[in-house]
Formats: structure tokens, sequence, C-alpha cells
């Protein structure tokens, strides 16, 4: 027989917190949280614009999601342990390298393209998978805890890239930075990441045969469900992944020094470890759609906080959090729903094919907040517009219904 919902955390507690520090050290935080620190003494070294600064981590976002799926699939067939541990080995590797990053535009934009090939599999599309089908009755509140890594990520990676920047150079920020996932995360997640035996699954993520149930990725592809979050995933990534990028520069217009960037970007790492865990346990509880929905409006708020110039900190603070809060539920929305509305059995590739827009939308935004400043010198234009993408995107999540049930997932017309 399967677990009960309440031993989920007495067996899966392990599991799930290997699966955090794999987040937290893994290929989606660290390079969002030490770029925004390294961008401006790069400029000023190079001379290069922020936009084409910024193409390196849109190269990075395009490469590691069009491989989403590919690692996602590799997941479903051999595991999540092997694609989990050696994707942490190769992804500290290469971010340390960053180190002899050339004088080149050429140089920066392919440290960037290698990062994204190999880092893809140490991201949540990895991590969620095993969260997944260890956790149902409390998948939300799991995943939001396991989410919490990049909160943590960005409350602690900024404050090693300033000191080791101010040591250094932006060049040290990289091998510093990259030690928190070979020395922290790799030894955790080798004695704890596992995907459960059968008798440990929940019996909620299996058919009425005793096997995984869930949408075949074709299955997924042809209800209106998948391209509805497809759609609302693209908007609010590109409203998103700039602001965070630029946070720094955005608070350095208002007069504050690179430092207080850095603790900016510290309340914004709150508010995404706020809106992981509040969001988390509410989707358990309600109606998943409806509760991202009401998230999704608290950044326009953040935007128009954070547009202008002479913002007291206060309120900037206040629109960083906001921004984060809005992040946190985003990135929730894309795992639970995911295994709530197409079911384990095909997740990772599934999941994959969902995080690619996401992966994209990130890396192009950066470029589009960049383009903005250094055609108007501010970010206000770019942050109106994040406000009507935002409000969009949320509301596209109104239109998926009710959830179906584990045998309607076995169908490709729910």
């Amino acid at each position: 027989m399967a677990a009960p919902a309440s031993s989920e955390f007495r067996l899966g507690g392990r599991v799930l917190a290997a699966a955090l520090l794999g987040t937290a050290c893994g290929a989606s935080p660290l390079p969002f949280n030490v770029l925004p620190l390294v961008m401006g003494p790069i400029h000023d070294e190079f001379g290069w614009s922020f936009a084409a600064i910024s193409v390196g981590v849109t190269i990075f976002g395009t490469t590691a999601s069009l491989l989403a799926p590919v690692i996602g699939g590799l997941a479903d067939r051999i595991g999540v342990r092997a694609v989990g541990l050696w994707s942490l080995l190769a992804f500290g590797i290469v971010f340390a390298s960053f180190y002899f990053v050339p004088g080149s535009l050429a140089g920066w934009y392919a440290f960037w393209l290698v990062l994204g090939i190999i880092g893809i599999g140490s991201t949540p599309v990895t991590w969620s998978r095993a969260i997944s089908m260890w956790f149902a009755r409390h998948r939300g509140l799991a995943l939001g805890i396991m989410l919490l890594g990049t909160s943590l990520a960005a409350i602690i990676v900024p404050q090693i890239a300033a000191r080791a920047i101010l040591a250094d150079g932006w060049r040290l920020a990289f091998p510093a930075v990259a030690l928190l996932p070979l020395l922290v995360a790799l030894p955790v997640t080798y004695f704890w990441f596992r995907e459960p035996r059968p008798e440990e699954a929940p019996s909620d993520i299996k058919s009425a045969d005793g096997s995984i149930a869930g949408l075949t990725l074709g299955e997924a592809i042809r209800g209106y469900r998948f391209w509805m979050l497809i759609g609302s995933i693209v908007l609010i990534s590109i409203a998103y992944g700039g602001a965070h990028i630029h946070m720094a520069q955005i608070v350095g217009l208002h007069g504050f020094t690179p430092q207080t960037g850095a603790s900016v970007l510290g309340v914004v790492a709150l508010g995404i470890l706020t809106g992981r865990v509040l969001v988390g346990i509410l989707f358990d509880r309600v109606w998943a759609p409806g509760v991202a929905f009401a998230s999704m409006l608290l950044p326009a708020l953040a935007c128009t906080l954070l547009m202008g110039t002479g913002t007291s900190l206060t309120l900037l603070m206040t629109g960083g959090f906001l921004l984060g809060f809005a992040a946190g539920a985003e990135s929730d929305v894309i795992a639970f729903l995911t295994a709530r509305y197409f079911g384990i059995r095909h997740y990772g590739r599934i999941y994959g094919m969902l995080y690619m827009p996401f992966g994209i939308g990130s890396g192009i935004s950066p470029i589009l907040y960049g383009a903005v400043r250094d055609r108007t010198g501010s970010y206000d234009a770019m942050l109106m517009a994040a406000i009507v993408m935002f409000a969009v995107g949320g509301a596209m999540l109104l239109t998926l219904g009710r959830y179906p049930t584990g045998e309607q997932r076995g169908h490709q017309n729910v």
C-alpha cells in the first residue's frame, strides 16, 4: 500500500532537503544573482553596452530552455538522480571557469553558451519531478519549499559575489559562487536525493492499475491548457526576468550605491521566499490558478514604485519585495500545474516544454530592459509594459478549469 499523506514529509524529507539545495546551487538562480553585480564592472572595464552584456544570459537561458525537454525526457527514462548529480558537477566547474572570460563579446557569449548546454539538468526541471513523485497531498507546499532554494540563493549569492568583487574584482565572483554547487549541494544530493520506491509513492499519482498516471507530451499539447500555460509563462517571464537582472542598475538610477542594490536584491529574495511558502500552502487548499492570478497583480504596484528617479529606499524595497513575491508564485505555478493537470508519468518532458518559454522569456527580458535603458536612459518604458504583461499573463491562468482526476489525466481531451 502507498504511504498515507501524513507520512509524506517523514518519508520524503531528506529528498526534499537535497532538492532544495540542488535548486539553490544550480543553474536556475546562480547566474541571475551574479550578473547584476558584475554587469557594472564589466561595462566599465570593456565598454560593452548593458544590452550587449545581457545577451550572454539570453544565450544561456535560450540554450538551456531548448534542451529542457530533452533533459526532462532523460530524467523520465533513467531517473532524476543521475541527471541531477552530473549536471551539478558540470555546472559548478563551468561557472567557476568564467574567471578566465576573455575581453571580447564573442568569448563572453561562448562561455554562456557552454553554461546553457550543461546547466539545465541542475534546475527544477530535474528536482521537481522527484518531489512530485514523493508528495501528492502536500505537493504545493513541498514544491514551494524546494523552490525556496532560489530565494536562499538570492539572499546569499549577491553577498558572496559582492565580497569577492571587493576583494579581487568581478572575475573572482564566479569561482567564489561556484563553490556552492561543488562543495555544498553535490555531497548532500549524492547521499539523499532519489526517487521513491513503489511502496513509498503516494497513491494519488497512480492510476487504477497501479502504474504512474499522466498524459504523454503529445496528448498534453493537443489540449488548450498547455497553450494557455505557455502564453502566461511567456508574458510573465518577459516582464520579470529583466527587472531582476537590472535591479541593481534600477536602484542606482535612484541615486543609491551598488551595495544598496545588493541589499534590494536581498529583499527581492525575501519576496520570492514569502511567495513560495504562502502560495505553496494556498495551492494545496485553494484552486491554484485563482491564487496565481491574484499574485500576478502585485507587480503592477511594484513597477510603479521602481519607475522614475529619487524614490526612497523604503519604496524601492517594497517594489522589490512585491516583484519577488510574484516571481515565487510563478515558479510554483509551472511545477504544480504540470503535475496537477498532466500527471507524473511524462512529467519531465512536459515540464521541460513549459520551462522552455520560461527560460527563453527570462533570457530575452534582460536585453529588452537593457535596450530601453541604453536608448532612453531609464527603465520606465519597459516597466510600464511589464505592468500589462503581468496582468494579462495572470488572467490567462483563469481559463484552465477544474483539476482532472488521476483517471482523467490518462485521456487527452480533458
